[in-house]
């Protein structure tokens, strides 16, 4: 589109789309490097399906596991106050690591740090299948996470760059936030069958995870371009913030789990957690200070902790969210399972049949968010899938074992994904939109981590509040428990499973308190060509008419995000 007149605009419409900055940023800020060039169709589909499998791999690791945790328990004597630790343990050292690796991904390649932890991932799985005892599955699985930590966020950022924003974009995020739900459903199916029918039982499980990694390590390979390192820019590393974080994450969890028995630890992840903040916003200031030198204790920070203030504060909304969100969502998935299994007595096989329909609902419903993203706002997405979560567990906190499944279970199970794929899907598209060049892999894993973190956190509350009901409820029938609680009255088992579920259906809930009431000025987030047309239309027009009057002062719209 030309402008009239001979002048040229003094801001290009993609600048003027762009957040405003100070003019002392916009003289430091580097130039952005030019577009990638495009994606031939197959080579498009193909990078999509890769990074949409390194996704499902990575839930399906927590929900086939979960499916096969009453049976690995009984096989290696693993007590079942202790068997979340074998979820807890992949969800804490991928969410941990995640802004770290992100970080590598943004400066050494996306393709490097995708391929390596695949790679990792396919090693660990084979290992896990082999383990002999709780403490090593526990240690197998920490490892494990670490290939989830540098896949999730280089596919995150991988997707960002090779799709500029367009329909296609949308389409590409839609796809990949399917891969969160589609997951857990496959894990628990596959899963169930597998645990089922193999020779060793569970650790078949394992396997079919290594085989899941391999064919995702292939798919990358082939698909992702090859890596484009931005050599100018500054590659120095956070080593000092990465230990801090890791360490303030694990111990912030770690204590949730064991405050019970050691109430002096409650304060400790507090600390660690100042010194998180204080670091990284020491490093931030001193970045952005032109005139200081640079030092090897001064490198770019892991994360700035500006970027939780972007958007007047939302981004840090839309991650709490998500944190909220699947802390109900795969705290729902652990309970029910254990409830179908260990209460019912049910096989894995007659309690994977019952978690079909979240397979198809997961299909269904981001094909809904694909076509509707761009019409209607992040609010509507965000409430109305957190609170049919909430609702969900809700459901599931009021079961009557002796209805039908279809009274209770059913309805609960076709529910229960609205959430993770409305939250992932909008919300991810959302990050891209304010994400900075060279940020994608580090907002990504931002992303990741509040969900890994959401998940260990449900999933230690949860069992807190199991464990509290089932001995207060034993007791009062004159039941003293056993270490493992194996004595438990059926009864006081099945009010402690209500508990929990009630204790699920509070994350998201709260998350959706959290939505209606900061995101309601966020606005349409998906792409759409005609509404960006029109926008560029009125921009080009007031840049022109700016020119006309004060031409010695350029114009910079304030992006709408």
């Amino acid at each position: 589109m030309a402008t009239s007149g001979n002048a040229s605009p003094l801001v290009s419409p993609s600048q003027s789309l762009q957040p405003k900055q100070s003019e002392g940023a916009l003289s430091q800020a580097p130039l952005r490097p030019s577009a990638p060039p495009p994606l031939s169709r197959a080579r498009a589909i193909g990078l999509v399906a890769t990074c949409t499998t390194a996704m499902v791999v990575n839930v399906s690791n927590s929900t086939a596991i979960s499916i096969s945790l009453p049976m690995i328990g009984r096989n290696i004597n693993i007590p079942q106050d202790q068997l979340q630790w074998l979820l807890s343990a992949y969800a804490l050292s991928s969410g941990c690591l995640l802004l770290f690796f992100g970080r590598l991904a943004d400066l050494h390649g996306r393709k490097k740090a995708f391929i390596l932890g695949m790679l990792t991932q396919l090693v660990f799985a084979v290992g896990c299948g082999f383990a002999s005892s709780g403490i090593t599955l526990d240690v197998l699985r920490g490892f494990q996470g670490l290939g989830a930590a540098a896949a999730i966020p280089s596919a995150l950022g991988c997707l960002a760059h090779s799709f500029p924003p367009s329909r296609a974009r949308t389409i590409a995020f839609s796809t990949f936030a399917a891969g969160a739900p589609v997951g857990g459903a496959f894990g628990i199916i596959v899963g169930g069958v597998v645990t089922q029918l193999s020779d060793d039982h569970w650790r078949g499980t394992f396997f079919m995870a290594a085989g899941l990694s391999a064919l995702t390590l292939i798919g990358g390979l082939v698909s992702m371009s090859p890596d484009k390192v931005d050599w100018e820019a500054d590659r120095r590393v956070d080593w000092i913030g990465a230990a801090l974080v890791t360490a303030g994450l694990v111990l912030i969890v770690f204590v949730l789990g064991q405050g019970q028995i050691a109430p002096q630890q409650w304060r400790t992840p507090y600390i660690i957690a100042s010194l998180v903040i204080g670091w990284e916003h020491h490093l931030e200031k001193a970045y952005g200070d032109p005139s200081r030198p640079k030092s090897i204790w001064t490198p770019p920070p892991l994360m700035k902790l500006s970027l939780w203030a972007r958007a007047k504060g939302r981004v840090a909304v839309v991650l709490a969210i998500a944190f909220l969100n699947w802390a109900g969502f795969l705290s729902w998935s652990l309970w029910a399972q254990l409830y179908y299994q260990n209460y019912l007595g049910l096989t894995a096989i007659r309690t994977m049949v019952r978690f079909i329909p979240m397979f198809i609902t997961g299909i269904l419903c981001n094909f809904f968010v694909a076509l509707v993203v761009a019409r209607l706002p992040l609010v509507m997405f965000v409430v109305s899938g957190t609170l049919i979560t909430a609702g969900a567990a809700m459901l599931f906190a009021l079961i009557n074992p002796s209805a039908t499944y279809w009274a209770f279970g059913f309805p609960s199970t076709v529910l229960i994904v609205f959430g993770a794929d409305f939250v992932y899907s909008a919300g991810t598209i959302f990050l891209a939109k304010i994400a900075n060049h060279g940020e994608h892999s580090v907002v990504g894993a931002l992303f990741q981590t509040m969900t890994q973190i959401g998940t260990a956190f449900g999933l230690t509350i949860t069992t807190i509040v199991f464990d509290r009901v089932v001995s207060s409820e034993s007791a009062k029938l004159g039941v003293t428990l056993n270490p493992e609680a194996s004595n438990a009255p059926a009864a006081a088992d099945l009010k402690g499973y209500r508990a929990a579920q009630w204790t699920a259906a509070a994350f998201p809930l709260l998350a959706a308190i959290l939505a209606a009431l900061f995101l309601r000025g966020v606005g349409i987030v998906g792409h759409d060509r005609r509404r960006s047309e029109r926008k560029s239309d009125e921009t080009i027009a007031v840049l022109h008419h700016s020119q006309e009057t004060a031409r010695e002062k350029p114009v910079v719209a304030e992006s709408l995000a």
